[in-house]
């Protein structure tokens, strides 16, 4: 079924990375999130009325605010595919995310204003009858719920949306609250226990929690987060694949919206090449890299030796000692000064983030330490500086 829609309704469905292609996977999934939450909306709600059931009635509206969203998102969506003007030459794709946030505001409002209904019908409760057909209505609500995760899960993964990966997370949170639902009213029919209120709690502070999580996910490209491993090996490799490459450092990527990503990064190169030979070599990388990777990449040159075995010999020295120290410590732009009475050896060396001040202070007497062990005249001239990337502890 998912293919089917897919196939029928999105040009040239196989070119994710096409900023067109991935607004009508978009404008697919508000549109099928706007057609099954209305239904839905409709049934649980005549549902609700007939069995006299405020966990019914909550979890209807919670359906209306999730077509709600979809309209949002389809408008976000169709904003976001805005190209680049003159005041915003990085496109508008951050338009997506705040469609997100505004979503996940309203699914908050929608779980505080049933949290208050339930507490009035914990306090008075009114009675619940009992239908199989109202049942039956339910029990395919959740089998639409099921279906619309699977559905927003699969696109969402298939063109790296966050939006539609919140959406199918909220649908699974759906599944759940509307399973309590029905619970309430089964345990109300056979026990003559009304939990309706109880439910209707949980239910609502479901959806909250619901509500906090899309707003979480969308903050995080909002404020700024960590380059993924995923998206660092992308990078890394491309550019250290190139012959005239020594090494790379420092990736810095700015997210712009899901299609639109600049990228900064530190090349070392040969120091004895000529320049103009090593830049020509950077240029061809930054357009190969917005060609197969779909990113402006921006890329500094750090010349480095490779010719002179004592230098290279200290910098594999310097290597170990960070290493033993803390195996998450690495070392770049390493230099070295000699002179007969003192040898300054000038690197960078990324740290965790947990090193606060306190901690830098004692790295930093302790390389020294450890490294005079191996010749008195060395001094360190280190810069220590937090990395860009999700998980140090698998880059160097």
């Amino acid at each position: 079924m998912v293919e089917l829609l897919v196939h029928r309704f999105v040009a040239d469905y196989e070119q994710t990375e096409n900023a067109k292609v991935r607004a009508a996977y978009g404008v697919l999934g508000s549109v099928v999130g706007i057609f099954c939450n209305l239904l839905l909306f409709a049934c649980k709600l005549g549902t609700g009325l007939v069995l006299n059931s405020i966990s019914v009635m909550a979890d209807a509206f919670n359906n209306l605010s999730d077509a709600a969203s979809s309209v949002i998102g389809f408008v976000g969506v169709k904003m976001a595919n805005k190209p680049a003007d003159r005041n915003h030459p990085f496109g508008h794709g951050r338009i997506e995310y705040i469609a997100a946030l505004i979503v996940s505001f309203l699914v908050i409002e929608v779980g505080f204003t049933f949290l208050k209904s339930a507490f009035g019908k914990i306090r008075d409760p009114e009675n619940i009858s009992f239908q199989i057909i109202s049942l039956v209505i339910l029990l395919g609500s959740v089998g639409v719920k099921l279906w619309m995760a699977y559905f927003n899960r699969k696109l969402g993964r298939r063109i790296n949306s966050k939006v539609m990966l919140a959406t199918a997370t909220d649908a699974l949170g759906d599944v759940a609250t509307t399973s309590a639902t029905i619970l309430s009213i089964v345990v109300c029919h056979f026990t003559n226990i009304n939990i309706d209120g109880y439910v209707g709690v949980v239910v609502a502070l479901i959806v909250m929690w619901a509500g906090i999580s899309i707003a979480k996910d969308t903050l995080e490209p909002l404020i700024g987060e960590a380059v993924s491993q995923e998206v660092y090996t992308a990078i890394t490799e491309l550019v250290e694949d190139y012959d005239g490459i020594v090494g790379t450092h420092d990736l810095i990527v700015h997210n712009y919206g899901p299609t639109r990503s600049l990228a900064s990064i530190h090349a070392e190169v040969p120091n004895d090449v000529d320049v103009e030979v090593s830049h020509e070599i950077i240029d061809r990388i930054e357009r190969d890299a917005a060609r197969k990777l779909g990113i402006f990449l921006v890329i500094h040159m750090d010349p480095v030796e490779t010719k002179n075995e004592y230098v290279t010999h200290i910098r594999e020295v310097v290597e170990d000692t960070a290493s033993r120290i803390d195996e998450r410590l690495s070392v770049h732009d390493f230099r070295m000064v000699d002179g007969n009475n003192q040898i300054n050896l000038i690197f960078d060396l990324v740290v965790p983030y947990e090193y606060d001040e306190e901690k830098q202070k004692e790295l930093r007497r302790k390389m020294t330490e450890e490294l005079q062990k191996a010749d008195a005249r060395y001094q360190c001239v280190m810069t220590l500086e937090k990395g860009y990337v999700a998980d140090q502890r698998t880059t160097k």
